[in-house]
């Protein structure tokens, strides 16, 4: 029986396919206890200050961004740490062009002014004065610039598209299913700075990292067209927020929309800060509970990895031999070498394999024959290099 601890509540319908597999031979359970947890499911619980449970095997974030997990800290302990890029692709995309829509035209401001003239026995008669300090523009024929295309950007530039827009993508990393999903409208550009000199609008997509901290910042914004509107979806440490409260002082910047609320931009004229809610909707957390579920069972059950941000994609579907054996390693010369002399020497048989490495780490399957004794298991373990070794089937 796997036990699963769930750190953050976890929507139901991913949670009932834990249950259901007790049908089919495999047992789960969710407790309580984090010390007795081999799966762990969490959304935005901080995990940092977290001891790892010495039997811990696997953490599934029910969302795409992992800030909140020590992921060297698991991958040195063989903990692998999923994600669910794409389950909450559409919820996001929808509220980046009402993003869009409010920084065009001012339905907040108007909404206040509503508000505040609610006594207005004649409000009607004075909106017909005020609307004209809430007038806008509209975004059909507008250049929109997206940064990163990944599963958000692409739902979003081909949304864009559909509005009449006209779509600028960078990406350099672009992938092959990304690229097929996108639509041919979609101009493809391989320097961002095109996108910073061409379009009225830029939205950001791309993951939170060293290379892209800050990325928006003054050189950035001076590069930019006179009234450009920011759109921040991803991480707000991907701008450098005072250079932008400089750039919307200045004029350079007519809007800047950001959905992580902080004391920087919080409150500030020009910026439209929404409370976190890009995922906040029903389909968006299923989407994310029901695919942080199958990613975490299918790794228990069959030692498959799929959306790993710590290790390599590796998937040898479903062990039909005595046994598979999972091995996390240091990707160093000469490891699987090791691994068939200590399999060699006990005489057992390796039927299929599969190697993969990301970075300084590796992860190794083995089919085999013959179940592993625990003394194979030892053998294998106390190889320099080795993090965890671990019996998938047997």
């Amino acid at each position: 029986m796997y036990k699963i601890h769930c750190m953050n509540p976890i929507a139901q319908v991913g949670l009932q396919n834990l249950s259901s597999q007790k049908e089919e031979g495999h047992s789960y359970e969710i407790t309580a206890d984090v010390e007795a947890a081999e799966g762990i499911l969490v959304r935005s619980a901080s995990m940092h200050e977290t001891e790892l449970p010495k039997g811990l095997l696997a953490v599934a974030r029910a969302g795409a961004g992992v800030n909140n997990i020590p992921l060297d800290k698991c991958a040195e302990h063989g903990v692998v740490v999923f994600n669910t890029p794409g389950a909450n692709a559409n919820g996001v995309k929808e509220l980046v062009i009402a993003g869009m829509l409010l920084a065009a035209r001012d339905v907040v401001g108007g909404i206040e002014w509503v508000k505040a003239a609610k006594d207005d026995a004649d409000i009607s008669k004075s909106a017909e004065k005020a609307k004209k300090n809430f007038a806008g523009t509209e975004i059909k024929g507008k250049k929109l610039g997206v940064i990163g295309l990944g599963a958000i950007g692409v739902k979003v530039a081909n949304a864009a598209v559909a509005l009449d827009m006209e779509v600028y993508g960078y990406d350099p990393y672009l992938s092959v299913n990304a690229a097929w999903s996108l639509s041919r409208a979609v101009h493809h550009v391989t320097n961002v700075e095109d996108i910073y000199a061409e379009c009225d609008y830029i939205t950001i997509h791309v993951p939170l990292m060293d290379s892209t901290k800050g990325m928006i910042n003054a050189e950035a914004i001076g590069k930019m067209k006179d009234g450009v509107i920011l759109l921040n979806f991803a991480r707000d440490l991907l701008a450098n927020e005072a250079d932008v409260l400089a750039g919307l002082q200045s004029g350079k910047v007519a809007r800047y929309v950001s959905d992580f609320p902080n004391p920087t931009t919080a409150g500030q004229k020009g910026c439209i800060v929404i409370p976190h809610l890009g995922a906040s909707t029903g389909e968006s957390e299923d989407n994310c509970a029901v695919m942080a579920v199958e990613e975490i069972m299918d790794y228990l059950e069959n030692g498959n990895i799929r959306n790993s941000v710590n290790y390599p994609s590796c998937d040898m579907g479903v062990c039909s031999k005595a046994g598979r054996v999972a091995i996390f390693h240091k990707n160093i010369a000469n490891m699987i070498t090791k691994f068939a002399a200590e399999f060699g020497e006990k005489g057992i048989n390796i039927s299929d394999m599969t190697n993969k490495s990301r970075g300084e780490v590796a992860y190794t399957m083995l089919d085999v024959e013959e179940v592993p004794t625990e003394e194979t298991i030892r053998a294998l373990e106390n190889i320099k290099g080795v993090f965890r070794v671990r019996i998938v089937k047997g």
